[in-house]
């Protein structure tokens, strides 16, 4: 059979070849895997352990509280309460008894057990997500809900969480601010230091000293899972732990050491909550602002605008198209414009004093009217019977618009406005609050810019213009913060203050502006608006003398619509609210330690001897108390 074996000889030619190859390439396979094995196992080794040790592990964040706010004697102004929020976790209640639960919860809370229902279904891939029942719950509702755990069982509890708190409710609110949650552009712009869960200040203080009252969260490691997410609870305390299962109902572990939060610093601001609570009591039922600064440094001790607000409520329809007007989040005592009316007699009459242009005894005569050189238009004074020959102490005292006519076109409008911006009208104040205003005093600069598209002499500046503006007319605007500044000038002896809240920021003073001679007129003149006189008619400002105290005041009335408009009316109480002129006070002690400077605004108030000088005698003796020390004490905190 030598032919079949030649066949099989010739059917496996060569397969020792192939075998030979095989066993090549299967050792080199080798080759390789051991080699790519060692690289992974030895050389690589700690950069792979991180990546999986930090695939294993997630971090959760430890929120930190936020900053209190204090006010000058350290009442707290801003805290941080424990707000106690109902959660149900559906992996940890008896599937059967959801209906059950539910029905429970709506009967204690008030909250909808069929919406309830909707989230549990909502979360059947995640039964261990844990659902917000209701949040910030009352005591009464805390209480009910931990008599009834036996009929809810295990997977409903209280979470407690911290939430910003304000003491003293309405008081203070525009000053302070309050906070809301952070925008997507935010967190962008501010950086790690913020998530997406945080809510950051709006307003006032809140705002300005975002980032010293913020804080800086801490954090703590968990088990990580492909699947599943941890979640965070709290203890009756508010102290963060974790869950003892992720949303799928894995096992988890705390990992490696917890970072504490770095709580946020405290504020102390120079306000006296006492006497804002005073001045918004003051201003209760009308729209205006009251300013009161510490007269020598500038420091802030009250600053009201009404209406105000309530930052422990809901604002959401605050910020809504069809929020009420006037808005109460609206600060009008550094956010809005107003003509100063007879308040800038105060500047004019320093800054002519100062410039030479009269003295004490320069005399103008007033016969209830002024012409510029004898003709033309008349620009009448508010006493239509005229005040006579008049000196610049009486005409402070009585508000002689003729006398303030005539200085204002001696002066001129180049000096008139350089002296308004010296004595700090019509120029933001540097205030530490966000969102102040600049005001306006009229220049040559300033009309032509405003009229650059109309003919040249409607670009040119008149005398006429000038003797508006001296009257604190035309197109003068200020702030009531702006007119307490003005104030706190004459009041501390010449010097022009930066108010600030901030104790920290301390006093920042300007060289001295008024000389002892123009103050000792000025101050006559103020006084006399106040002290009533058996030789000589009443000032002005009588309604706010204070017997044993030396008072400081100038009344003004901004008109904010034409003579010809209020005489079509019988009387002055004819003339609806919206039309009347503003009414203003501006007042300074000076016989009291400390010295303090204050503008008062009443919108559409009409007159401000009737109006505003009245609220001054409230506020000062709020401040200063019946014995003429400033009292130590806070208003009550609502609730407290």
């Amino acid at each position: 059979m030598p032919g079949k074996r030649r066949k099989e000889t010739d059917r496996y030619a060569g397969v020792e070849t192939r075998v030979q190859v095989f066993a090549v390439l299967m050792t080199a396979a080798f080759c390789i895997l051991v080699y790519q094995l060692w690289q992974l196992q030895v050389v690589q080794q700690h950069e792979f352990a991180e990546k999986a040790e930090s695939q294993r592990m997630t971090e959760k964040l430890l929120k930190a509280g936020r900053g209190r706010i204090y006010d000058r004697q350290g009442a707290i102004l801003a805290d941080n309460r424990p707000s106690v929020d109902v959660v149900m976790v559906p992996g940890e209640c008896d599937k059967e008894r959801y209906g059950e639960i539910a029905r429970t919860l709506e009967e204690l809370l008030g909250v909808s057990a069929s919406r309830l229902l909707e989230d549990v279904k909502s979360l059947s891939r995640t039964p261990y997500q844990p659902i917000t029942v209701k949040r910030d719950v009352s005591k009464a509702d805390r209480v009910r809900v931990e008599e009834h755990a036996y009929a809810l069982g295990p997977g409903v509890f209280t979470v407690v969480r911290p939430q910003r708190y304000y003491p003293y409710g309405k008081v203070g609110a525009q000053l302070l601010g309050h906070l809301s949650a952070i925008t997507r552009r935010e967190k962008e712009s501010w950086g790690e230091k913020y998530t997406m869960n945080d809510r950051v200040g709006r307003l006032g203080l809140e705002a300005m000293y975002e980032s010293l009252l913020h804080g800086r969260d801490g954090s703590m490691f968990v088990t990580q899972y492909v699947s599943g997410g941890s979640v965070l609870r709290s203890d009756r305390y508010g102290t963060p732990v974790v869950a003892p299962r992720d949303t799928l109902g894995h096992i988890i572990e705390v990992e490696g050491e917890r970072i504490p939060p770095r709580p946020g610093e405290a504020l102390h601001t120079t306000l006296d909550i006492g006497l804002q609570a005073a001045c918004e009591e003051a201003l209760a039922g009308e729209v205006g602002a009251i300013v009161v600064l510490e007269a020598d440094t500038g420091a802030v001790l009250a600053m009201a605008s009404t209406p105000t607000f309530d930052p422990n409520g809901d604002l959401g329809p605050l910020y809504s198209p069809d929020a009420p007007k006037p808005n109460p989040l609206f600060n009008r005592a550094m956010r809005e414009n107003y003509p100063p009316g007879s308040v800038f007699k105060v500047m004019m009459a320093a800054a002519a004093l100062e410039e030479g242009i009269i003295d004490e005894n320069t005399r103008f005569y007033c016969p209830g009217f002024f012409q510029i050189n004898g003709k033309g238009r008349r620009f009448h004074c508010w006493k239509h019977a005229g005040h006579g020959n008049i000196r610049v102490v009486d005409a402070l005292a009585f508000s002689c618009d003729v006398f303030f006519y005539n200085v204002g076109l001696a002066l001129g409008i180049d000096k008139l406005s350089a002296w308004a911006h010296k004595m700090g009208l019509g120029q933001k104040t540097g205030i530490d609050l966000p969102g102040e205003i600049t005001g306006l005093i009229p220049t040559r600069e300033w009309k032509a810019r405003l009229r650059a598209d109309e003919p040249v002499w409607e670009r040119n500046w008149y005398p006429g213009d000038t003797v508006n503006v001296s009257i604190g007319q035309g197109s003068v605007s200020a702030t009531p913060l702006q007119a307490a500044v003005m104030m706190a000038c004459v009041t501390n002896g010449g010097w022009r203050v930066r108010p600030f809240l901030n104790q920290d920021r301390g006093p920042k003073l300007s060289e001295r502006i008024l000389s002892d001679r123009t103050l000792d007129i000025i101050t006559r003149g103020m006084r006399k608006c106040v002290e009533k006189d058996d030789r000589a008619p009443t000032g002005t400002g009588k309604a706010a003398k204070i017997e044993g105290m030396a008072i400081l005041g100038k009344t003004g009335s901004a008109q904010i619509m034409s003579l010809d408009e209020h005489k079509q009316y019988a009387t002055e109480e004819d003339i609806p609210k919206y039309k009347r002129d503003h009414a203003w006070f501006v007042a300074g002690v000076i016989d009291r330690e400390p010295r303090i400077a204050l503008c008062i605004l009443v919108e559409h108030g009409h007159h401000g001897s009737s109006s505003a000088a009245p609220l001054a005698k409230k506020v000062i003796r709020a401040f200063y108390g019946e014995t003429g020390v400033p009292a130590m004490t806070t208003a009550r905190a609502e609730g407290g």
